[in-house]
């Protein structure tokens, strides 16, 4: 068989998988233009009919071929001639294979890229006997991940410079990835891990909400003591963007729930606050981590004490994260760390002597804990 013959059609009654048409041109015309597609995809600029009908012929080789990428046009079950986005799907060796995907603005938000990347994962599994599917996409595509994400792919961590950047610029570097993967014998329907998306709460003259990217104000000179807090845990100006970033990655994947502590007169931003895991996901155990800093501007007004208070009643409610413990890490000398804990009702339960600090130096450091009640 010939293309279009050669595309096996798939849906499940919401979500149709077929051969793209020449009707299609449009549709990818439209999309590539799209700022998101021009964001986060290599699409060649500028892009017109021209290109579109580039990008057909080279599917249809491709079908032809049986070898390279094999792409199918995304539309709705009800409306088979709307199109709505393209899917691929990549042989690798040994089993392997990568699926690529990108969805027109009209199907954005309905849930269809989710059911588009279920229909394609169950016809390489079940159909072309597949062991494993990849998924690749620049840091920072959300959108993409939470594709992903949804139909079960395992997060395994950052590539650097893995993808090709956008083009047009010769002097731009390759892109860093987020790679994540599913195998045959995964659920589909149910994400690895949860998703946290940190809920505003305020209470007691203080506000913990979700980070903004306009909060640089945090971001102010500090005084801490090296041995007291890491120093990647601290923004500054120029990592700001970064270390935003790298909290969006962890509570996407389940690790940690990073909140703003804000100043509920103002919203201004005076620290940060979390509670988090080392290791998996914070649904596999039932203990985490308490960890904060203020802003030195934002001292001597009560906001870390709290601030901790609020998180640590959120953390042990099986309204909020239902843990049963809660545990705390100081340096013996960190005197005011001490007295918030304490008045959080955490009690210390050990103490080592030397202990390697955050800076690498060796000191005494206490242990606390705060049990659900």
């Amino acid at each position: 068989m010939a293309f279009p013959d050669v595309v096996p059609t798939l849906t499940d009654g919401v979500v149709l998988l077929r051969a793209h048409r020449p009707s299609d041109a449009e549709g990818i015309v439209a999309q590539s233009n799209d700022p998101a597609s021009m964001r986060w995809t290599t699409v060649p600029r500028p892009y017109g009919m021209q290109q579109a009908q580039e990008f057909l012929t080279l599917i249809e080789d491709g079908w032809n071929a049986g070898t390279g990428n094999l792409h199918w046009a995304i539309a709705g079950a009800a409306d088979p001639d709307e199109y709505l986005g393209t899917i691929d799907l990549s042989h690798g060796p040994g089993g392997t294979a990568e699926v690529g995907f990108g969805l027109h603005p009209a199907g954005r938000g309905r849930g269809l890229m989710s059911r588009a990347v279920r229909l394609l994962a169950g016809h390489y599994f079940g159909d072309l006997g597949g062991h494993r599917l990849y998924w690749y996409a620049a840091r920072g595509n959300v959108a993409s991940w939470r594709v992903a994400w949804a139909c079960g792919f395992q997060h395994h961590g950052l590539l650097p410079q893995k993808l090709a950047p956008a083009p047009g610029d010769p002097e731009a570097v390759a892109l860093d990835a987020w790679a994540a993967s599913v195998g045959a014998d995964d659920d589909l329907t149910k994400p690895k891990a949860p998703w946290f998306e940190p809920p505003t709460l305020e209470s007691d003259g203080i506000r913990l909400r979700g980070w903004r990217d306009d909060d640089l104000a945090v971001a102010e000179p500090h005084d801490h003591p090296s041995h007291h807090v890491p120093e990647r845990a601290i923004p500054t100006a120029e990592t700001f963007e970064a270390w935003l970033m790298r909290r969006r990655e962890l509570m996407s994947q389940g690790t940690s729930v990073n909140w703003c502590i804000a100043d509920p007169a103002t919203d201004e931003p005076v620290g940060e606050m979390l509670v988090f895991v080392h290791q998996g996901s914070m649904t596999d155990g039932d203990t985490a981590e308490l960890g904060y800093f203020l802003k030195p501007s934002a001292r001597g007004r009560g906001f870390a004490s709290r601030a901790t208070r609020l998180a640590t009643a959120y953390a042990l409610s099986p309204d909020g994260l239902g843990l049963r413990r809660l545990v705390a890490e100081t340096a013996a000398d960190n005197a005011a760390s001490n007295r918030i804990l304490e008045s959080a009702g955490f009690t210390r339960w050990g103490h080592e002597a030397q202990a390697t600090a955050p800076d690498g130096s060796v000191g005494p450091a206490d242990h606390w804990e705060r049990l659900r009640q």
